[in-house]
This record gives C-alpha cells, sequence and structure tokens, in this order.
C-alpha cells in the first residue's frame, strides 16, 4: 500500500515556493513546454514512420500496430517502474537532496538494463506468438520481423528512460528536448535508407523500420550519458560518485513504481487485446485503426508532456511539503492540456482529409480511399473521447507523482479489462464482429477513466502521501 506521511512542518522551505509563480502558469509551462515539443517530437516520429510503412504496403501498416503494441506490452511493466524514477528526483530534488536524486537515477538505470536484457529472448519466440494471434499471413511475417527486431533493442528503448529522469524530475526539460529532437531526426534519416533501400543498402522494410527505432534510442543513450558528464550532473550532484546499488531505494522504487509500471502493463495488455480483435475482422479495419490510433498520438503524447510536467511539479512540491501548491499546478496543467486535446479534436472532426494526405500520397489509390472512408469516421471517436483522455492523463499523473500508485493500477485494470476487453469480446461474441461498437467501448473507456482519476484528484487523499526518505545517511560502504 501507499505510504501516508504527513510532510514535516520543520522541513526548510526553498525559496522557489515563495515565489508567486509558484503554482502559476509561467512555472508549468516553463516544464511543460519543452515536454510537450519533446513528445511531439516523439509522435512525430511514429507517425513518419506509419507514413513510410503507408507507403512500402497496405500488410506493412495493418502489421505495424499490433507488433508495436505487443511489444510496449512487454516494455511497458519495466518502462512504467523506469520512469517513475522521476517522482523520487523531483520530490528528492524538493528536498535539497542532491545526493539521493543522483542514486535514484542508477537504480532506475540498472532496472532498465537488466529488464532491457532479460527481453531480448522474446525475439526468438515472436513466430509461435503471431502464430497464436491468427492474423492473416501476409500481414503475420511482416508482425513478427517487427517485433523481433524491437526486441533485440530493448535495452535502449529503456536506457533513455532512466537516463531522462535526471532532467524531466528536476524540472530541465530542455534537455529531453534536444535529445528526443536529435533522436527523432536521426530515426527520420535511417527509417527512410532502411525501409526502402539505399545505394549499397538494401531494402529491409519492417525489419529497417525496426533498427532505425533501435539505432535511434541508442544514440539517445549516449546522449544522455554525455550530458551527465557536464559540471551540473558531475558537481552539484556528484552523478559519478553515487553509483551503488542502494537497496532501500531500489525497494523504494520497486513499491511505488511497481503499481505504476502494472497500471502501464495492464492498460496496454487491453489496448493490445482490442488491437488483436480489430485484427480478426480484416487489413482494411486493422489499418484505419492503426492510423487512427497513429493520428491519436498526435494530440495525446503533447498531452502526455504536460502529464510529466504536473508529476514534476507535485513530486516537489510535495518534497517541499506544499500540497497546496501542488493542486494549483495540476488543475492548472488540466487547463493546458485540455485546450491542446480540444484542438486537435476539431482538426479530426472538421479537417481530416489533411491529416491523412500523407499516408495517401504513395499509396495505393483504391485500396486505400477503402482504409481512408473509415479512418474518417474512427476520427470523430478520437475526437470525443480526447477531452476525457486529458483529465486521465493530468490527474493519474498528479496522484502518483505524490505516491498513490495503488489506486491507480487498479483503476486502469478494472476501466480497460471491465470497459474495454470484455465488453468488446462480449459483443462480438453475440451479435458479431463490428468494428463501430468495438470504438464505442474504447470510448466509454476512457472517459469513465478520466472522471474516476478526476475524483480521486478532488478527494485530496494524495495530499498526505509521501515517497521519500526526508533524513537519509550516507550510503553505506557495504553497497554493492
Amino acid at each position: 500500500m501507499e505510504s501516508e506521511v504527513t510532510p514535516s512542518p520543520s522541513l526548510p522551505q526553498p525559496a522557489s515556493i515563495q515565489t508567486p509563480l509558484a503554482g502559476g502558469y509561467v512555472e508549468l509551462l516553463a516544464i511543460a513546454v519543452p515536454m510537450v515539443l519533446s513528445s511531439s517530437t516523439q509522435s512525430l516520429m511514429h507517425v513518419v514512420d506509419r507514413v513510410f510503412m503507408t507507403w512500402y504496403s497496405k500488410e506493412a501498416v495493418a502489421a505495424a500496430l499490433p507488433a508495436g503494441i505487443l511489444f510496449w506490452s512487454c516494455l511497458s511493466l519495466p518502462f512504467g517502474i523506469v520512469s517513475y524514477a522521476n517522482a523520487f528526483v523531483a520530490q528528492y530534488d524538493g528536498a535539497k537532496q542532491p545526493a539521493r536524486v543522483a542514486a535514484a537515477v542508477w537504480q532506475a538505470a540498472y532496472f532498465a538494463l537488466a529488464c532491457g536484457l532479460l527481453l531480448i529472448p522474446c525475439a526468438w519466440f515472436s513466430g509461435a506468438l503471431f502464430d497464436l494471434v491468427g492474423h492473416e499471413d501476409s500481414v503475420r511475417k511482416l508482425e513478427t520481423e517487427y517485433f523481433s527486431w524491437l526486441c533485440l533493442g530493448a535495452v535502449f528503448a529503456l536506457l533513455p528512460a532512466a537516463l531522462s529522469t535526471f532532467y524531466s524530475g528536476r524540472g530541465k526539460t530542455r534537455m529531453v528536448l534536444l535529445v528526443n529532437g536529435a533522436s527523432v531526426m536521426v530515426n527520420a534519416v535511417l527509417v527512410v535508407i532502411l525501409v526502402f533501400g539505399w545505394g549499397p543498402i538494401p531494402k529491409l522494410g519492417m525489419t529497417g523500420a525496426a533498427i532505425a527505432t533501435n539505432l535511434a534510442n541508442a544514440f539517445a543513450t549516449l546522449c544522455y550519458v554525455f550530458l551527465l558528464t557536464r559540471s551540473d550532473a558531475r558537481d552539484t550532484y556528484q552523478f559519478w560518485t553515487h553509483w551503488r546499488f542502494d537497496r532501500r531505494l531500489m525497494r523504494d522504487l520497486l513499491k511505488f513504481g511497481g503499481p505504476s509500471g502494472l497500471q502501464m502493463f495492464l492498460d496496454v495488455a487491453g489496448f493490445t487485446a482490442f488491437i488483436i480483435v480489430i485484427g480478426w475482422i480484416g487489413k482494411h479495419e486493422l489499418a484505419a485503426t492503426n492510423i487512427a490510433f497513429n493520428l491519436n498520438t498526435l494530440a495525446f503524447t503533447p498531452v502526455i508532456g504536460v502529464g510529466i510536467a504536473v508529476s514534476t511539479l507535485v513530486g516537489q512540491r510535495i518534497g517541499e511539503g506544499r500540497p497546496d501548491i501542488a493542486e494549483k499546478s495540476a488543475r492548472k496543467g488540466f487547463v493546458v492540456a485540455g485546450g491542446i486535446m480540444a484542438f486537435c479534436g476539431s482538426v479530426y472532426v472538421f479537417a481530416p482529409q489533411i491529416l491523412l494526405a500523407p499516408y495517401a500520397y504513395h499509396a495505393d489509390g483504391e485500396n486505400f480511399q477503402a482504409v481512408r472512408d473509415v479512418v474518417v469516421v474512427l476520427l470523430r471517436f478520437v475526437a470525443l473521447y480526447s477531452f476525457f483522455d486529458a483529465m486521465a492523463i493530468v490527474f493519474g499523473s498528479a496522484v502518483r507523482a505524490a505516491g498513490d500508485t495503488t489506486f491507480s493500477m487498479i483503476a486502469t485494470c478494472l476501466c480497460a479489462w471491465g470497459l474495454l476487453v470484455t465488453p468488446t469480446y462480449l459483443t462480438w461474441k453475440f451479435y458479431g464482429p463490428s468494428l463501430f461498437w468495438s470504438w464505442i467501448w474504447c470510448t466509454v473507456y476512457v472517459t469513465v477513466l478520466g472522471f474516476v482519476f478526476l475524483i480521486r484528484f478532488r478527494s485530496g487523499r494524495w495530499k498526505t502521501m509521501n515517497l521519500i526518505h526526508h533524513e537519509s545517511p550516507p550510503l553505506p560502504e557495504t553497497h554493492l
């Protein structure tokens, strides 16, 4: 269960919380804007990849989502735990304990490395795995290729998430933006070369797309390693001094990050089951759902950036012992996130052809027309649930940053499997396959989850929680 600790009134109050900007839009946007841009670059990378897959073949774009989301299902549990180091960094930074900031990032990096290595053997079982999924042979072959190569690069998918928390948790989000922007450019160049071939490099198709993603992630890892040799990390936080394995800190990371990672896994697993079921209808419906979710990321990932900013500010204020300021930051974060979703929703409804133009550019015109007509309808569902998605992301980020991770896990599990997967399956079982009804249940799931996190946030229970030990002894020499 969560640790419930009333902040100590004797905890020294940093000067930063005395500023009138604390809890205001200026403070929020200073952290959120780079994270929004950073998340947007990642979203753009996925969109570009799917555009190239559409140009390559209809089977490729149909295979990309099931294989990609199945890989993300395998990655989501460790990724959620590793990313939760952001909350530890934020709270220790707010409590002015720089040594513990560095130690928290190291524990996340160790966990990322271990889990990434454990995921590599999944590549050898990918063929049998997609045989069970049961999609058409032409799609299954490409799914297997894409998934297996992504598994081989799992270490580099996790390490940047761990190392980036040193910057995102302290509100230094411009560094995260620079690294993500650079890795996206590397991916954009490599995906064109490796998918379609160039000079002596043969056309690799789906394999090339996965290799490009792995190499871009490896580049991001090297960027963070270089940045962590700079003076602020080396001198102020003594990052390279506090590299030892810390049992207590790792235990805390697993205690609070475990439910957060499990929540992410259950959420992604629910969507994976949803996508697999859609694939049973046919290639047109699967490709359309792929593109609709892909375009959904144009709104979803910037709001994730706002959620990270809210998580950072809530964590810092909890560490400072000022939960009321944390509440103000979260409410303003929802205003920003809701605005982003409202704007993107209007584009989904009133200008879908603009968004679909890049997909159609080099695609088979006759075949793509059938897919495009379905996508236009699906984007209306996306526009409908987007606002409630912002509610779930922002208020969910706020309560988890304080340590309320067990509730988040249970709520997400019940909603994903009780309102998305099970109703979709039962609808198919008793009334037959229906893309329309499947997306209705998807909309119900996101809407209800948004209200659940809003109610939990307004209850205020998260304000009494804390992740950190305010009086931290030096790291003992016995640590490995």
